[in-house]
């Protein structure tokens, strides 16, 4: 474990370090897992969307005016 020094404002801190007292949270702890969070969760889920994304907006489409006119009823 390794220890670490950020620069917080005041009163964020006041608020936060007063929510894990009243409810019994270790407030390391719950940085840790929001750390682990941001760089293992959310980016990949995020980079794959957006990729499958792209590959859809350069997809070939056929322009249709009327779906029933295309395809019938």
């Amino acid at each position: 474990m390794a220890l670490k020094t950020f620069n917080v404002e005041k009163e964020v801190y006041d608020e936060f370090s007063q929510f894990c007292k009243e409810n019994g949270l270790n407030m390391s702890r719950q940085i840790e897992i929001f750390m682990e969070f941001v760089i293992e969760e959310e980016p990949k889920a995020k980079k794959k969307y957006l990729e499958k994304l792209q590959k859809i907006r350069k997809g070939t489409f056929i322009p249709v005016k009327s779906l029933t006119g295309r395809y019938g009823s």
